[in-house]
């Protein structure tokens, strides 16, 4: 009996000590295991305001999980633009690009030439702005689209003059583009700028 029990005693001596060995066996592959690089997605180095997107303003971050649609590269001549701003730290995702910004229902993208490049000048991505169209001298300017958000304002053609103003992006509904396509062939526009609120 007593030889029955010692042999039982050993059979389990051994299986613990098999358990012991495998569970070193497992802690010792998961200690050096390679570990798994997380994502790297490109966040702002700083504070971004809307407009042409620099390169030199991210670097790039590991985020587990990434957002959905994060950028991981830019390309110095991809020519891409800020839809909106950014803060510090933010990952860079195809919506706050301009070319995937989605407008709110009925508006669209109306690119608008202003006769006056200094006061086009005073415009930045996201400033609200009303267009004064002026169709003769001594008649009162008629506003049109008050209120619009500007989108976007493209560099200017290197063969391109004061005389012919400057070209900026808003947001405006199909009626508003209509009424600035006819302005444009027929009037002066000129803007005036609402102030940020405090």
């Amino acid at each position: 009996m007593i030889r029955s029990w010692l042999t039982r005693y050993g059979r389990r001596r051994r299986l613990v000590a098999a358990a012991f060995a495998a569970l070193s066996v497992l802690a010792a592959f998961l200690a050096t295991r390679p570990a798994t690089s997380a994502p790297t997605v490109l966040v702002a180095s700083h504070d971004l305001a809307a407009g042409p997107l620099d390169p030199a303003d991210f670097h790039p971050a590991a985020l587990v999980p990434p957002p959905a649609g994060a950028v991981r590269a830019i390309s110095p001549s991809s020519a891409q633009t800020l839809a909106t701003p950014m803060r510090r730290g933010e990952p860079l995702t195809d919506a706050r690009l301009l070319s995937s910004y989605r407008l709110p229902p009925g508006l669209v993208a109306t690119p608008v030439r202003i006769s006056d490049p200094a006061a086009a000048a005073l415009l930045s991505p996201g400033s609200t702005i009303t267009l004064l169209a002026s169709y003769a001298e001594g008649v009162p300017a008629r506003q049109i689209a008050p209120d619009s958000q500007v989108l976007t304002i493209p560099k200017a053609a290197s063969s391109s003059s004061s005389s012919d103003g400057s070209l900026i992006v808003l947001a405006t509904t199909i009626t508003q583009a209509a009424e600035l396509a006819t302005a444009q062939a027929h009037a002066r526009l000129s803007i005036t700028i609402k102030p940020n609120p405090e």
